[in-house]
């Protein structure tokens, strides 16, 4: 079993570093889907970091071997593959129809689908104060979405349409969450990240268009390759805090993205008001927000807060009995 180094400040500031590249990370897409497909931008973001990860693995004499992954390992990369390039493509055209916040809000649903999946898949447990959270989540929701229940709830329009593509983009994330943590067991996550994301990439390669990228602005070109360098580096971040600090905990901070996103639209739409829209929400909706990091974040800690209740009722109870033996 994996244990952390300890280093939480320095877990905690990984962690914090993968949140803002997230965060900022629609805004930027954003921008570039003004010219491009989602499907050419996946590719290209694929492509990019899958070849970044082949030549460092190369270049250290780690590449992955096949061989061992065998029948059950192969569906299980086939799984992956297919779960990662739909969430890609589908998250972009949730964000063509959405704001960068309400995407990233939304999006929320995706580790929580991830976990309740584990509960039936792997035998993980879910305890009371997931269950806490998990509603938390589901109010915090209901207030975001204040202003347009009556449309979601009632009629088919762009912003349903929007909604529901990036709901089905989390869906599909735990396809590929799940294939993922099992070939853990075969490969690092280096290696299953390049065998992933080249892979997608070579699946996507027939429908995109890579000569759009001629059509970008300069800004626009700048904006690619940083999309593109974002899915490295932040994969990155998230995987070494995740050496240094509790899982629970990296996906807590985590959970902080979504508000990350919302103050950098803010920002951005006052310094660049001709690339940015601002976020069109009431302070109910915020609130909304704020409460459905809270909720997510009381889901991720769930465990480590029981297992927090259960240590201290242990240590009272060890000291009631030493001092009923003292007596």
């Amino acid at each position: 079993m994996h244990i952390s180094s300890g280093r939480w400040l320095y877990g905690l500031a990984l962690a914090l570093s993968t949140s803002l590249l997230w965060g900022i990370l629609p805004i930027k897409l954003k921008e570039v889907l003004q010219v491009m497909d989602p499907i050419t931008v996946t590719w290209y973001r694929l492509a990019v970091a899958g070849s970044l990860l082949l030549a460092y693995l190369a270049a250290a004499r780690r590449l992955p071997r096949f061989r061992p992954l065998g029948r059950k390992g192969a569906w299980l990369l086939l799984l992956a593959v297919g779960g990662l390039t739909a969430n890609y493509v589908l998250y972009l055209m949730g964000l063509n129809l959405l704001s960068p916040g309400t995407t990233q809000l939304v999006i929320q649903v995706a580790p929580i689908l991830l976990l309740i999946s584990s509960v039936f898949v792997f035998r993980e447990s879910f305890s009371l104060g997931q269950d806490i959270g998990l509603l938390v989540m589901l109010l915090g929701f209901g207030l975001f979405f204040n202003q347009r229940l009556d449309e979601l709830l009632g009629s088919l329009t762009t912003y349903t349409t929007g909604v529901l593509i990036v709901l089905a983009a989390a869906f599909v994330w735990t396809f590929y969450g799940l294939a993922q943590k099992q070939l853990l067991s075969l490969w690092n996550s280096v290696q299953v990240m390049m065998v992933i994301y080249l892979a997608c990439a070579l699946l996507l390669t027939p429908w995109a268009q890579p000569l759009q990228v001629l059509q970008l602005s300069p800004l626009q070109g700048w904006l690619l390759l940083a999309c593109c360098l974002n899915t490295l580096v932040a994969y990155g971040a998230f995987a070494e805090a995740l050496a240094h600090w509790e899982a629970s905990r990296v996906s807590a901070t985590l959970a902080l993205t979504p508000l990350v996103t919302f103050v950098s639209v803010a920002l951005a739409a006052s310094w660049w008001p001709t690339h940015v829209q601002p976020e069109q929400a009431n302070g109910l909706a915020y609130a909304g927000a704020v409460i459905v990091v809270l909720g997510s974040s009381l889901t991720a800690l769930g465990p480590s807060l029981l297992a927090s209740v259960r240590a201290r009722q242990a240590r009272r109870l060890a000291r009631a009995q030493a001092a009923s033996i003292q007596r």
